[in-house]
């Protein structure tokens, strides 16, 4: 209880209603704990990480799980807890971190060969390279560019910009004529993916030699528009997106049943029809920020047969199925609204060659485009299916979805889940907002942005903090953050108010008036509270 001194200067109560502001629920913080529980295990341990390709080839790979949730806790800062900087920040530091590791990039060295599955006329094996960024594998160097270009944005950080900032140590212990060292930032990263590019006449960059995916480069794209605002440029926009549209439509990669092209062949100047809708999904999560007419307009052509709609609930399909419900639909005028369509399709699914020896990342794609999109009944559907038949797990506070290489279960029910879904797609889903992407794309936080407001640092998710809310309300003048720990401990917790300037500020603490504090001489205001696992309000309110 405040004292009599106190509460002359401030009431007693909070006269401001806390509830109004919208707060994570359990499954969105257990999400970011989750992701937390990942990228802080010791390097070199990557337990929930396994994959059932180990030679990191293919969709559920380490770089796409970590180049997901950093995205994922990028949205969900910037949308939804932007106030907490500090904790986001080591956040996304961690998830850089591990990117950077040579167990997440090493593969380039046998991929860099070539192989005849994406270039068939391939006669005999390339000269291998180990620096997995100067050529190609856009799949990796392109999610690096966004990862550091969102740090710097999202935080006006120069840490990846400085010299030397992307270094890759080549060292394998028992062969090879001594380590290597190639060494890059963020500018030369982007230069190198710029140079390739052009040569390519702007359809993108190859992912594996000879191949170029529509989904792969969308990262860097996003990346450049960051970083176009951050040096007051805008060369994506006026110079980039025109030839690369362009592009994409010349070299028939945005495919005639809507579906995008598996890849374009560079050296065969031809577009692979598509197999599969998971690529084209995930890649108009995030395609939307640039492109959302369009994103928009192929929307029921896309998914149709993966997202069936019977009974009132929208249901994914696997692919094998999916695709089968497409044909029936294109070449024998079956009813896509008739459940005996997917019926059919079902039978018929056997029979379709789905090409790769892995199912698709069908749940990633797909609630991510749904989330991006605001399709919140069709995403609430599919969420609601996973908690009922993907066997949710919790470890340590954080949510996931653990691996099953099933398709089906007992009762017919689709239930395969692989690592980059479970530990990193659905949270995503569940953090982004409508419009994420396009909103950030639109609206970049810039430095006169992140100077304009104060924000917190201190306690964070290291210290076993989860966060529910962490918002500046500027017209109230008034910080509000709401936490809890996600184990079973009562321990203190500093929190500290950055960039307040000079002023006097009321805490109140589940909404009692607890003291008043002046700002320090460099704009600082810290909090000590005793937290447990029931949610604590804690708002900072500028006496004026």
């Amino acid at each position: 209880m405040a004292s009599k001194e106190l509460s002359k200067q401030a009431p007693e109560t909070l006269t401001l209603d806390v509830s109004v502001f919208p707060k994570l629920n359990t499954q969105q913080a257990g999400h970011l704990r989750h992701y937390y529980n990942l990228v802080a295990q010791p390097d070199g341990d990557w337990r929930y990480f396994e994959t059932a390709d180990g030679h990191e080839e293919f969709d559920d790979a380490r770089r796409y799980q970590l180049a997901t949730m950093a995205y994922a806790t990028g949205a969900a800062h910037y949308h939804r807890l932007p106030a907490l900087r500090g904790a986001f920040k080591r956040l996304m530091h961690l998830m850089i971190s591990k990117m950077l590791r040579k167990e997440v990039w090493s593969y380039w060295f046998l991929a860099s060969h070539g192989g005849k599955q994406l270039d068939p006329d391939l006669k005999e094996l390339r000269k291998p390279w180990a620096d997995p960024v100067v050529e190609e594998n856009i799949m990796y160097s392109g999610h690096l560019l966004l990862m550091t270009s969102l740090y710097a944005m999202l935080f006006d950080d120069d840490e990846y910009e400085r010299d030397g900032a992307l270094t890759f140590r080549w060292d394998p212990l028992f062969w090879g004529l001594g380590s290597e060292d190639f060494v890059y930032d963020n500018a030369k990263l982007e230069k190198a993916i710029l140079r390739q590019m052009e040569e390519n006449e702007w359809v993108g960059v190859c992912c594996e030699p000879n191949a170029v995916f529509v989904v792969c480069n969308q990262f860097p794209l996003i990346a450049m528009r960051y970083n176009d605002v951050r040096q007051g440029t805008n060369y994506v926009e006026s110079n980039i997106l025109p030839k690369y549209r362009a592009a994409l439509s010349k070299k028939g990669l945005l495919g005639e049943n809507g579906l995008y092209a598996t890849f374009f062949a560079l050296k065969q100047k031809k577009s692979i029809p598509a197999r599969h809708g998971a690529h084209t999904a995930w890649a108009n999560a995030f395609m939307h920020g640039w492109n959302s007419d369009f994103v928009r307009a192929s929307y029921e052509k896309q998914t149709l047969g993966f997202l069936t709609h019977f009974d009132s609930k929208t249901q994914l399909q696997p692919t094998r199925v999916a695709m089968a419900f497409r044909r029936l639909v294109a070449e024998e005028n079956l009813d896509p609204e008739d459940k005996t369509t997917l019926d059919k399709a079902r039978d018929e699914s056997s029979k379709v060659n789905t090409h790769f020896p892995y199912e698709t990342l069908n749940w990633l794609g797909f609630t991510m485009m749904l989330s991006e999109l605001g399709k919140r009944k069709e995403l609430d559907d599919l969420l609601d299916y996973a908690d009922t038949h993907l066997g949710p797990a919790w470890v340590k506070g954080g949510l996931y979805y653990p691996r099953n290489g099933a398709l089906y279960d007992e009762d017919g029910n689709f239930v395969h889940m692989e690592p980059h879904s479970g530990n990193s797609g659905i949270g995503y889903a569940r953090l982004n907002v409508s419009n994420g992407q396009k909103t950030m794309w639109e609206r970049p936080w810039t430095r006169e942005v992140l100077e304009s407001r104060p924000w917190l640092d201190g306690a964070g998710f290291d210290g076993g903090i989860d966060f529910l809310r962490g918002v500046w309300h500027a017209e109230q003048k008034a910080m509000i953050l709401t936490v809890r720990r996600w184990e079973a401990v009562n321990k203190a917790a500093t929190f500290v108010m950055k960039n307040a300037g000079a002023a006097q500020w009321a805490i109140y603490v589940n909404g009692s008036l607890k003291e008043i504090k002046d700002s320090s001489g460099d704009g600082e205001v810290e909090i000590t509270e005793m937290v447990d696992q029931r949610e604590l309000d804690i708002v900072v309110k500028e006496l004026v």
